[in-house]
């Protein structure tokens, strides 16, 4: 994510040069529908190909506590994912976006990766909204309740904590520079990165990070889960009451016989 400071002029060049030459790399048919998709809406955006719409200043869709809960702008919360600053801005985004998208796609299927991609856009825009008000309440600083960002990247440290969620113990790259316990390349990166641009929105990122935690260590993963036939236990006092919603079977399917197995999806 990019904090605004003022709007300015967009031009393609080399960077999405560069873009176009990795997702070649990863070859156009090995991208699954939603990655894809999601690369080209950012990129459509960022280069204004659709025509008829009105493309909004970054100020006018970037996310602030201002914007959002004193205003009621609540559309921000998914518009400022697929508005970038600048074109590199865009790139280091899409080009991390994609191997991301490539393995929890492929992981999850399309539906549910097009679902979690949703939900984390919103969860992480609101849990900034939530961190920049704690922290003007804490600080006495209002600066922070204007702070406005835009960009997927929040999104991304989300998606960064599912695939390393999925992946065994080990070490990893950190900007393929050096060796660090995947378990924490993510708060490595963190730091990084907001030490080498200084204008990235920490808090964005830190959001993401903290969604991506909720999911594989919290509640979310369960509460999305509902819609799935998954399972919710809540306890209630000395009570745990369990919430489930079945999955509607398709009417012209066959029962299946008592003693058949049944399918499942393995996630973790």
């Amino acid at each position: 994510m990019w904090p605004i400071r003022g709007g300015r002029h967009r031009r393609p060049g080399i960077a999405l040069v560069l873009l176009a030459f990795q997702m070649a790399q990863a070859g156009f048919q090995n991208i699954p529908p939603v990655t894809l998709a999601t690369l080209a809406a950012n990129v459509a955006m960022f280069l204004r190909l659709f025509r008829g719409f009105r493309y909004p200043k970054l100020g006018e869709v970037c996310v602030s506590v201002v914007h959002v809960w004193y205003q009621g702008d609540w559309k921000r919360l998914i518009y400022a994912a697929f508005f970038h600053a600048d074109e590199w801005h865009l790139y280091y985004n899409m080009a991390s976006f994609m191997w991301k998208g490539i393995t929890l796609e492929r992981r999850m299927g399309s539906v549910r990766f097009l679902y979690v991609l949703a939900v984390f856009t919103v969860c992480t825009h609101s849990l900034l909204l939530g961190l920049n008000y704690s922290m003007d309440h804490f600080f006495h600083q209002s600066s922070y309740l204007a702070d406005c960002a835009v960009g997927f990247s929040g999104v991304i440290f989300a998606l960064k904590v599912l695939t390393t969620h999925y992946l065994p113990p080990g070490m990893t790259y950190v900007m393929g520079w050096f060796p660090v316990p995947r378990r924490i390349a993510c708060w490595v990166e963190l730091v990084v990165i907001q030490i080498l641009i200084p204008r990235a929105s920490f808090m964005g990122h830190l959001s993401g990070i903290l969604v991506g935690l909720l999911y594989t260590s919290g509640p979310l993963k369960a509460i999305m889960d509902l819609p799935f036939g998954g399972r919710l236990q809540i306890q209630v006092g000395a009570d745990i009451v369990t919430m489930t919603i079945m999955e509607q079977q398709n009417p012209d399917t066959p029962e299946r016989p008592d003693n058949s197995p049944t399918p499942t999806m393995q996630l973790g």
